[in-house]
């Protein structure tokens, strides 16, 4: 099976399992999205959404984020990794967005990716599920599934964005980047799975006997 192939059939089957597929991260703007996927870097969905309530309690914009103290930020997100570095960088970014933004989230990849704490990815979601921007975002699971569906070399998340923007028409990005997620949590794990034993990787790979070795983000 070729690889544009095994695009169309994955892309038909996951429009089946997820036609409208949620964002995982509880937000109410863009903002509190903007600051649930910064959240999100090495923690688990869930436990953002466990925390931000209470976050978003007290300052739900950047005006209000800005005026509350880095230690209070920090004692509630600190369930969440990386959270002295997290706290910092949500004051700084709200700062940043009062002064030199109007207040509000910049609809721009180059502005939002000079913000603290804000790199590509993060970026790339707020760009396609706050405004609509066509973009492909790479976490771990679809970096994983890529390599999994042979639809990448995996060399690195940028060389996986790249490839998959190639093989998968723009207007379905926003929509795969989810679906593609939803399904390795529920179907392709990194565990579950190891690229020959879930319903996709059969069915493009059902000569495949061995493991998958997949390299890393």
């Amino acid at each position: 099976m070729k690889r544009t192939e095994r695009a169309h059939l994955i892309q038909r089957r996951l429009e089946e399992l997820y036609p409208n597929p949620p964002v995982p991260l509880d937000h109410s703007n863009a903002f509190t999205l903007l600051i649930a996927v910064l959240l999100s870097a090495q923690c688990t969905d869930e436990r953002v959404n466990q925390v931000t309530p209470e976050l978003f309690a007290l300052a739900d914009n950047p005006d209000q984020m800005s005026r509350i103290p880095v230690a209070k930020i920090l004692k509630i997100i600190r369930p969440c990794g990386l959270s002295p570095q997290k706290s910092k960088a949500i004051s700084k970014l709200s700062k940043i967005l009062v002064k030199q933004h109007d207040s509000q989230v910049p609809q721009s990849f180059e502005a939002l990716e000079a913000l603290p704490g804000v790199g590509h990815k993060t970026a790339s979601v707020v760009m396609a599920q706050a405004f609509g921007v066509p973009a492909f975002p790479v976490d771990t699971h679809i970096h994983r599934l890529a390599q999994r569906w042979g639809l990448t070399s995996g060399k690195n998340v940028k060389v996986t964005e790249a490839d998959l923007k190639k093989i998968f028409p723009v207007e379905a990005w926003n929509r795969l980047h989810l679906q593609i997620i939803f399904y390795g949590r529920q179907y392709c794990t990194a565990r579950g799975c190891d690229g020959t034993q879930c319903d996709l990787c059969q069915t493009c790979y059902p000569k495949r006997r061995k493991p998958k070795v997949t390299l890393k983000a």
